[in-house]
């Protein structure tokens, strides 16, 4: 079973840039991977997703913002993170069918 541990978060000011990485245990070229968020007191909520061919999907309040990328020789999925805003704080997630990682924080400050 695969295992996703992500890092990268921290603490930056509004409009700074992160860049996340999801690390998986085993192989990852035939799956998808999806990162996720959650603000506190609010539910974790989609933030974008990167199939095995390679196709991406983003949440409408990321788009052009973020970029999520894949280096299947690494086993590693990445969250490039641009023009960051306070509403971007929170814990982010990296997920696979039925798999979470541990998540990292992420705080923007204004």
């Amino acid at each position: 079973q695969v295992r996703l541990v992500e890092s990268g978060g921290g603490s930056v000011q509004a409009g700074g840039s992160l860049r996340l990485s999801c690390a998986a245990s085993g192989g990852i070229r035939r799956i998808n991977v999806g990162w996720y968020r959650q603000a506190p007191g609010k539910q974790r909520e989609f933030v974008a997703s990167i199939r095995s061919d390679g196709s991406t999907n983003y949440a409408d309040s990321v788009k052009g913002r973020f970029t999520i990328s894949r280096d299947n020789a690494k086993n590693t999925v990445y969250l490039q993170m641009n023009s960051l805003k306070s509403d971007d704080t929170g814990v982010y997630f990296c997920y696979t069918t039925a798999i979470w990682g541990q998540g990292t924080q992420v705080t923007v400050s204004s």
